[in-house]
């Protein structure tokens, strides 16, 4: 009895043991991969539409190669991009290489997220605002690169960003005047 007693209070504590050290892997957070440096943009070659970010000379950017572990609630940044061409998501989506309607809702995600283009045509759900949308991820919103013409001079995105179109924000309820942000979470569909 009293040997049984004791394998269960180790099996307790291991079992305690085992469940914190997985919750911290789970909640360990994405670590920048290293920096680049900000260049001025050519006259009128970044596009500020949905109040984008253009790259500040001198200024150093934080670049990622991962984001933050997927989970079935999997907290993330709403941005709104620009989809189509000569808006201010630069050059034709990652996954086909070509221009999307704003009016269809489709994400861009940080580069861990897009996993080397494992989730293009993937849908994913997203809630905030109180309400849900499912989009299709059709780009990579980078995070290991800025600053250059490819991405339109603007820095590396972060390593929770869902780069939403118009129609993701509307179908989420939110007014015109307050997009360009918002705290969601999002798992795959």
């Amino acid at each position: 009895m009293r040997n049984q007693s004791l394998l269960l209070s180790l099996f307790i504590v291991f079992s305690v043991l085992i469940m914190s050290f997985t919750l911290r892997v789970e909640a360990k957070p994405c670590k920048p991969s290293g920096k680049i440096k900000g260049k001025k943009p050519p006259k009128d070659e970044c596009n500020t539409s949905n109040d984008s970010e253009c790259c500040e000379e001198g200024k150093y950017y934080d670049t990622y190669k991962c984001s933050p572990p997927v989970s079935g609630r999997t907290k993330a940044f709403l941005t709104i991009n620009g989809f189509e061409k000569g808006k201010d998501g630069g050059g034709p989506s990652e996954c086909d290489g070509h221009y999307h309607s704003d009016d269809i809702p489709i994400v861009a995600l940080s580069t861990g997220w897009f996993n080397n283009m494992k989730r293009c045509f993937k849908n994913i759900t997203i809630y905030g605002n109180g309400n849900s949308v499912n989009a299709m991820v059709v780009d990579e919103c980078d995070s290991t690169m800025g600053c250059d013409n490819e991405h339109d001079y603007q820095p590396p995105c972060n390593s929770n960003i869902v780069d939403a179109s118009r129609a993701v924000w509307k179908a989420l309820g939110v007014p015109k005047k307050d997009r360009g942000g918002l705290d969601i979470h999002w798992s795959d569909a």
